[in-house]
């Protein structure tokens, strides 16, 4: 496994003909409209991972925004709505089409309330997955090997563990209901930028 960091976008032609590809984002914090994009990092599955370090306010990122919004690539996520309210917010671009492997944990693995990447990874492909740099400064102008390597651990997985919730998604009968919920996240990130994070809008009340 090697992670490869680049400054400001993605290299041209990178995951050309890749079919899906994991992603996720370290920011400032966790407040919409608040704090900065600050990373993003992308794996094809491959055991490589490759980092995007975003400059404050200069998201001028064209090879990053095309592979985004690509139809024919599939992002995977793992509690999607975050990341993609994100995106649309500081780099401005729809993220389509999406997998969320925290919403396919919900769906199929309703032994368990345990549906954090950790859990979810450590369970499906037997890896333990270090979450001790979560909380660190990834504004900061030279970023660790440990602030690397445990972004770079947040995307390694997502394939296998795909590929490992879509049988347990098909063996429930709930396939359908997943990809609906998939396709709305788009729209809900974009309910949770406009002030409607902390509501439900199909309760009663």
């Amino acid at each position: 496994m090697a992670y490869h960091l680049h400054e400001g976008d993605l290299p041209a032609g990178l995951f050309e003909g890749t079919a899906a590809v994991a992603i996720d984002s370290e920011t400032m914090g966790l407040r919409l409209g608040r704090d900065r994009l600050c990373l993003v990092q992308i794996s094809a599955g491959d055991g490589d991972a490759h980092m995007v370090r975003l400059s404050q306010d200069a998201y001028d990122a064209p090879n990053l925004k095309a592979l985004l919004t690509n139809p024919k690539v599939l992002k995977i996520f793992h509690f999607g709505r975050f990341d993609i309210a994100m995106f649309l917010h500081h780099l401005g671009v729809v993220t389509t089409p999406v997998y969320c492997t925290k919403i396919a944990s919900k769906l199929a693995r309703t032994y368990t309330d345990c549906h954090g990447l950790k859990d979810v990874v450590r369970e499906l492909v037997g890896v333990e997955v270090s979450k001790a740099q979560q909380s660190s400064d990834w504004g900061a102008a030279v970023l660790t090997p440990d602030q690397l390597a445990y972004a770079a651990s947040d995307v390694l997985f997502l394939h296998q563990v795909r590929d490992k919730l879509d049988l347990m998604l098909a063996r429930e009968g709930r396939t359908a209901l997943a990809q609906a919920c998939f396709d709305f996240l788009p729209s809900r990130a974009a309910l949770d930028l406009a002030g409607w994070e902390e509501t439900d809008i199909f309760a009663h009340t």
